[in-house]
């Protein structure tokens, strides 16, 4: 079982900047692929961006392209979303999302491919 911890949320102004940060409680999670969700009250669940497991394939959603980054330290077992830009819709509760893949397995843009999620963290920007 891995257990997925997302910290780094908070109150930011539009154009501000956040990182989220996504760590696992296994070194296994560097065997993951993995993906960040978000879900605005009363919305359902969206995909914002991904990760493979070598950290060569990256995917984000078209409404935050050019505004996030996705990345990840094997060495601390985390993966980032750095948020720059930030708008009143990017408010939501921002989820982490893991699954074990071989090496080259691009991420799915899909929730349900995910194994293990995180708890998530609260992002809100005020206009």
């Amino acid at each position: 079982q891995v257990q997925l911890v997302e910290s780094g949320g908070g109150l930011v102004q539009a154009g501000g900047s956040l990182r989220l940060s996504c760590t696992a409680s296994r070194r296994s999670f560097n065997e993951f692929a993995v993906g960040w969700f978000r879900q605005a009250p009363g919305q359902e669940r969206e995909f914002v961006s991904s990760i493979s497991r070598n950290g060569r394939s990256t995917d984000y959603a078209n409404s935050v392209k050019g505004r996030f980054t996705v990345s990840r330290d094997y060495d601390k077992n985390t993966v980032y979303l750095q948020m720059t830009g930030l708008k009143p819709e990017d408010t939501a509760i921002y989820f982490c999302a893991g699954r074990r893949t071989i090496l080259t397995v691009s991420p799915d843009v899909q929730a349900d491919w995910y194994t293990y999620w995180g708890q998530g963290t609260q992002v809100t920007v005020s206009s």
